[in-house]
C-alpha cells in the first residue's frame, strides 16, 4: 500500500525512532512492503519508517535505473533495521541530495566516503557490509532520518540549496 510520505515541518520527521525489537513478524513484513511500495511510485532511492509515520528504526534503500539519479551506480535493494554505521577514515564528499520529504529541492551536503553499515534484514539475518560513494551517502541519508535529522540541517552552504528548477534549468523535474 501506498503511504503518504511525512514533509519537512512535521514535528515527527525531527524525533528519535526506536529500535525494531522482533523480527519476522507479520507486521514487520506489511510495514516493509508499504515502504516499498511507497518508494517505488515516488521514484526513491530509499525511504525510513519515520517518512511515513512509523518511528522505527527501518529504512529501504536501493537503486537500479533510477530518473533521479541517472548517473548513480547501482545499489542493492535492501532492507536495514536497527542500523550501526560506522565511518571508514574521515574522507568526506559533498554532493547533491534530494528527500522525498523535502520534495522539489535539492542540496549539496557533505558525508563519508566509505563507511560499514550493520544491521539485520526483516527476518532478523545480519547484514554487515562496508561500502562508498553513492551506497555510502544513500545509508547516510536515509539512517540520518533515524535520528531525526533531514538533510538541510546538514547543508554547509545554503547558496547550494534550492528547488530543482532554478538550480537545473532546462532538465526534468522529477518530484522527490
Amino acid at each position: 500500500m501506498i503511504r503518504e510520505v511525512l514533509k519537512m515541518g512535521d514535528p515527527r520527521l525531527l524525533e528519535r525512532s526506536r529500535a525494531v525489537e522482533v523480527f519476522d513478524t507479520a507486521d514487520l513484513h506489511a510495514l516493509i512492503a508499504d515502504m516499498r511500495d511507497t518508494m517505488a511510485h515516488l521514484n526513491g532511492a530509499g525511504l525510513a519508517a519515520p517518512q511515513i509515520a512509523v518511528p522505527l528504526r527501518a529504512v529501504i534503500f536501493g537503486v537500479a535505473r533510477n530518473p533521479r539519479y541517472p548517473d548513480a551506480e547501482e545499489v542493492p535493494d535492501t532492507v536495514l533495521i536497527n542500523p550501526v554505521i560506522t565511518p571508514i577514515g574521515d574522507e568526506l564528499e559533498d554532493g547533491w541530495e534530494g528527500c522525498l520529504s523535502v520534495p522539489g529541492m535539492r542540496g549539496v551536503v557533505p558525508r563519508f566516503k566509505r563507511l560499514r553499515y550493520q544491521g539485520f534484514d526483516e527476518t532478523g539475518g545480519p547484514i554487515d557490509r562496508s561500502v562508498e560513494g553513492f551506497h555510502a551517502r544513500v545509508v547516510q541519508h536515509e539512517c540520518d532520518h533515524l535520528e531525526g535529522i533531514l538533510y538541510p540541517m546538514r547543508i554547509r552552504d545554503l547558496s547550494m540549496f534550492g528547488f530543482v528548477d532554478v538550480l537545473f534549468p532546462g532538465q526534468e523535474v522529477i518530484d522527490d
